[in-house]
């Protein structure tokens, strides 16, 4: 009980400064009140006494700055009223959808004697947790007890996909737990309190998603000028000193309502949630490689996979195979997977793999999206790709030689190039075209120098040479994304003789690769 006290405690102290701002927004008004009551009543300043002009003088102030006083906080309280919280990028999940996901909740809530949450999001993400759910401005009828809307659970995808029924309700334990502190009137309103100063403070700036239960602001607002723009400075001047009162205090409270929460959670599951904790980390390494290595080449060309949450699994299942630290993680998957909790696993899958593209992408080049089933992959996203980059490079190389025609995109004409020491200047002019051309994915990718790109582009046009003149194939690897395939087998040996033809101008190595897998240097590469 210890940590419920200290979060009451923080609670309150966050709703004194919200009441500590309410007095001194009143107080001026009210020394005004009594001295106009005190004007009319001949108790202070009566008219005639020797001390009535001071009096005068002294209500005429007092009144402007309670006109001014009130003014501010109008405009604050209206700042506050119209600021859009932020909300999670999910896709809600009805009841009707899945009945025994919300069965397994409402089971565990009455297990940990805690108001069940209201509703069940999913979002692209490996993390799991609360979130309120701000109560709608419109008008409503009158209640004499009006009844308040709980908090939404949100869990994250790929959790209910890789983990099993068991380990999920034991990971959601503590985060369910912590419906008790949302239904406590002083947490619940110290909360809204916050929330709205963070809204109204994010208001003029939208806040960009991120990987770690990344929000969306409201629209943000238009600039202002003259008064407005006055008016606003000083709101936000107000908003930024309540909340650094407040900073210490809301920080102390979820830490102990996370606290309160895990030790209500400690009769439910715990040697499995302990278990359970170990996929966490393993689902989100899959899930960040299936997104970077898989899910983004795909993106660029304007196209989603429909199924990331069963990519993941097979990513996973996959790493088991391959990694001895993972041993016996495959042996779990004989047990019942959290998403047969779903009525329709695949359709929820396509509505979070869609919102995974907008989140984590954006909007594609080619203005809309276009779906995409795995065993189309190769074809529509590595085979596409190559010849993308094949031809994005074949224009760099037309670059550096403004004055001949251009030249027939074949290997023997990059090498060449490459060995007369020209990739530097091929690096800069392809580097310097994808910066027009491209747009960057700063969530999912870091900045990648010329070189590198250079490396990639050469991989991606010996692919295309390989599959055009030597029976090559495009493959998917669920851990390393678009692979080439000779012989039905991945060729993981191209790396370094590009590398070292790229970086050094020493294409031997590359040449003796080509010549060994039968690949026709002089034969122009399909673009």
């Amino acid at each position: 009980m210890a940590a419920v006290d200290t979060a009451r405690a923080h609670a309150q102290a966050v709703l004194r400064v919200r009441g500590l701002a309410l007095a001194a927004a009143v107080m001026p008004a009210a020394v005004a009140v009594v001295l106009l009551a005190g004007r009319f009543t001949g108790r202070i300043g009566a008219p005639g006494s020797s001390d009535a002009a001071g009096w005068d003088a002294a209500r005429w102030a007092v009144c402007a700055v309670a006109a001014l006083t009130l003014l501010v906080a109008g405009l604050t309280a209206r700042a506050y009223h119209r600021a859009v919280p932020p909300r999670t990028p999910a896709v809600p999940l009805k009841r009707v959808e899945a009945p025994e996901l919300y069965r397994l909740i409402d089971e565990l809530a009455d297990r940990l004697d805690v108001p069940a949450p209201s509703a069940v999001a999913l979002t692209p993400d490996c993390d799991s947790w609360l979130e309120d759910v701000p109560q709608a401005r419109r008008a409503r009828p009158l209640r004499l007890h009006p009844e308040p809307t709980g908090p939404v659970l949100v869990i994250g995808s790929p959790f209910l996909w890789w983990m099993r029924a068991g380990e999920l309700r034991a990971l959601l334990a503590p985060v369910v737990a912590g419906t008790a502190a949302s239904a406590d009137p002083e947490i619940a309103a110290a909360r809204r309190f916050l929330r709205s100063l963070d809204a109204s403070l994010d208001s003029g700036r939208s806040a960009a998603p991120g990987l770690g239960g990344g929000t969306l602001a409201g629209p943000p607002r238009p600039e202002h000028r003259g008064p407005a723009a006055l008016a606003e400075r000083i709101t936000r001047g107000i908003t930024r000193r309540l909340l650094g009162a407040c900073r210490g205090h809301a920080a102390e409270l979820e830490r102990s309502v996370a606290s309160w929460a895990s030790e209500q959670a400690r009769t439910v599951d715990y040697g499995l949630r302990i278990a359970a904790q170990e996929q966490v980390g393993l689902a989100y390494a899959g899930w960040d490689r299936l997104l970077t290595r898989v899910a983004l080449p795909a993106w660029r060309l304007g196209r989603h996979p429909a199924h990331l949450n069963a990519g993941v699994v097979s990513a996973l299942t996959e790493l088991s195979r391959r990694d001895r630290l993972a041993d016996g993680y495959g042996t779990r998957l004989g047990d019942r997977p959290a998403c047969d909790l779903l009525e329709e696993p695949g359709t929820v899958d396509r509505a979070v793999s869609r919102l995974a593209a907008e989140l984590f992408f954006g909007s594609p080049a080619a203005g809309a999206w276009h779906e995409l089933e795995w065993t189309d992959y190769p074809a529509d996203v590595v085979d596409a790709g190559w010849r993308a980059r094949a031809a994005a490079l074949q224009t760099a190389l037309d670059r550096l030689a403004p004055q001949a025609r251009p030249g027939s995109p074949t290997l023997t004409r990059l090498l060449v190039r490459l060995a007369e020491g020209e990739g530097e200047q091929l690096a800069a002019a392809l580097a310097a075209q994808l910066a027009r051309t491209t747009a960057p994915a700063p969530l999912l990718e870091t900045a990648r120098s010329g070189r590198d790109l250079l490396v990639d582009h050469v991989t991606a046009m010996v692919c295309c040479a390989a599959v055009d003149t030597a029976g090559g194939a495009p493959g998917l690897d669920w851990l390393d994304g678009p692979v080439l395939l000779l012989g039905g087998i991945r060729r993981t040996d191209l790396a370094g003789p590009v590398a070292q033809a790229v970086e050094q101008g020493q294409d031997g190595p590359l040449r003796a690769w080509l010549d060994a897998a039968d690949v026709r240097l002089e034969k122009p590469v399909r673009l």
